[in-house]
């Protein structure tokens, strides 16, 4: 951890929080208000944390993709 800068930390940390209040305001709140008992609620939140792991997984996904073959990608720009 020592070898990662404090600059990557302070953008990683702060694309995070961005993202967290971002999904907040724009998926899990509207998907919370729309229904009015408890356990439809619930269960609102629980699907809209699966979108939210699907998400990740799939930006993970293109990320290490992009990591992998840069040379390719490099290599077209060229």
């Amino acid at each position: 951890m020592a070898a990662i800068s404090t600059d990557v930390w302070i953008s990683v940390g702060s694309g995070l929080l961005i993202s967290l209040v971002a999904f907040t305001a724009l998926i899990l709140a509207p998907a919370v208000g729309a229904f009015g008992r408890t356990w439809e609620k619930a269960t609102a939140i629980v699907l809209s944390l699966f979108v939210l792991v699907a998400l990740v997984l799939v930006g993970v996904a293109l990320g290490a993709l992009i990591v992998l073959h840069w040379d390719q990608i490099t290599g077209l720009v060229k």
